[in-house]
């Protein structure tokens, strides 16, 4: 602002000389020193001139006419602009005027000076800088006042985080950061932290009950073979019953490789990454192997197994995870399902992309139930006689997250149809869609 207004008034100032300047020069070039002199009188004189000075000199800078006395001496060289100040300028007041002038040799060795008192534009300039100078102080009064206010504030809410962690690793997982609403980036921290903590909360009450299911069920197995090793070293041996003791106990070891086999399988999939390894495949294909592997199971129980849909359906994925979810689901329908009933594995093709459908007519599973049946181990109470340890459906749900497939489970009525239903383009980062479990129009946690 300063140097724009300064710059504009001066401009002006010098208009003004410029034009006084050359009107006295062409006086002089028609009449001659006489003539510019007595211009120069008539004007020192004049009303509207008060503010101008003047100045006429030989080529010996002796006054000739004006209202100064004697030639400025910081005007040096034959012409050109300059800043002065004159004693008999305005003797009466309290400080000397600031005056600014042209001044030029002319034709006959005579000098001479047009300036005008440029004291006003001094003033203001002074006013200018008094204020900037008030400014500046105030800007760093205000941004001390900020940066402490900031500073408070910021080590506040750290502090708050801090005391938060230190709560948390002192009592557990159940405090959260506060949130004081003002939606800041503090806020976004302490929301993603509190999400990040009722995750980690999460995955520990699953590990606590896959624990507690793990020794759950060897419990069984384990119990059975100390029983049967105890009755065996209490008789005398005999080929056949050793044979039978035998035979049941690899059977309960078999058993619990397989739970071993499963969990690990599990984790490996969560952890592991298999994207790298996607290729197309056929999901029809895959449908009609699933069930021909099952057709003998379904026999035995009486169940109808169908398989429709296209001859070629097209996805990008693991072929053998694929192959292992649909049986997981296939298996499933036949073993809790309805005796003597109906078991369809239906591919489509569409424009969400392909899908697969288990559909049964057996007893389907209860709403409440829903939102836990993709957790490890868990079982139905009318499922806990029927072989098996609860980590087929986890299975499902894994391989569904690492092909971004979205998992629907409804009401048949009667029966569960369990969907598959995978993203219409794979583009190599289906593990990182989110998947979700629709039921009776609910969206439960998988």
């Amino acid at each position: 602002m300063y140097w724009s207004t300064a710059t504009y008034v001066l401009s002006r100032s010098d208009t003004a000389i410029t034009a006084d300047f050359i009107g006295l020069a062409g006086n002089y070039d028609r009449d001659g020193r006489s003539g510019v002199a007595a211009s120069i009188e008539r004007r020192a004189t004049a009303r509207h001139h008060v503010d101008s000075v003047y100045l006429l000199t030989d080529a010996a800078f002796r006054r000739i006419a004006g209202n100064l006395r004697q030639w400025p001496s910081e005007l040096t060289g034959t012409d050109g602009w300059g800043n002065f100040t004159a004693a008999e300028w305005k003797p009466e007041a309290t400080e000397r005027p600031a005056l600014r002038a042209r001044y030029a040799t002319l034709a006959g060795g005579e000098h001479l000076l047009v300036g005008t008192d440029i004291s006003d534009l001094d003033a203001y300039a002074r006013h200018i800088d008094l204020a900037l100078a008030f400014g500046v102080m105030l800007f760093f009064v205000l941004a001390g006042v900020a940066g402490v206010s900031v500073t408070r504030r910021t080590v506040g809410r750290i502090e708050q985080v801090n005391a938060t962690s230190r709560a948390i690793m002192q009592r557990g997982l159940g405090e959260r950061m506060p949130l004081r609403g003002s939606r800041d980036e503090w806020d976004q921290l302490a929301t993603n932290l509190n999400q990040m903590l009722d995750r980690i909360e999460a995955l520990m009450g699953e590990v606590k009950q896959v624990s507690d299911n793990v020794a759950h069920d060897l419990r069984t197995p384990l119990t059975r073979m100390r029983g049967r090793l105890e009755k065996a070293a209490d008789r005398p041996r005999s080929a056949g019953e050793d044979q039978s003791l035998i035979n049941d106990t690899m059977a309960d070891l078999d058993g619990v490789l397989r739970m071993f086999a499963s969990l690990t399988r599990i984790s490996q999939i969560e952890t592991s990454d298999r994207i790298a390894a996607f290729h197309s495949v056929n999901l029809a294909a895959i449908a009609r192997e699933v069930v021909e592997l099952f057709d003998a199971a379904a026999e035995d129980k009486g169940v109808r197994l169908t398989a429709t849909g296209g001859e070629r359906v097209l996805i990008t994925g693991d072929r053998d995870l694929l192959f292992d979810a649909t049986a997981n689901l296939v298996d499933n329908a036949i073993k809790h399902g309805r005796e003597a009933g109906r078991v369809d594995v239906q591919v489509t093709d569409g424009a969400d992309g392909a899908a697969i459908t288990v559909t049964d007519d057996g007893p389907g599973i209860p709403e409440h139930e829903l939102a836990h049946v993709f957790k490890r181990f868990y079982r139905l109470e009318r499922s806990r006689r029927t072989p098996g340890n609860g980590l087929g459906l986890s299975l499902v749900a894994a391989v569904a997250r690492l092909h971004g497939a979205r998992m629907e489970m409804v009401d048949n009525a009667p029966g569960l149809r369990f969907r598959l239903q995978f993203p219409a383009a794979q583009d190599g980062t289906a593990g990182e869609a989110a998947e979700s479990v629709t039921a009776a129009g609910d969206t439960p946690p998988p």
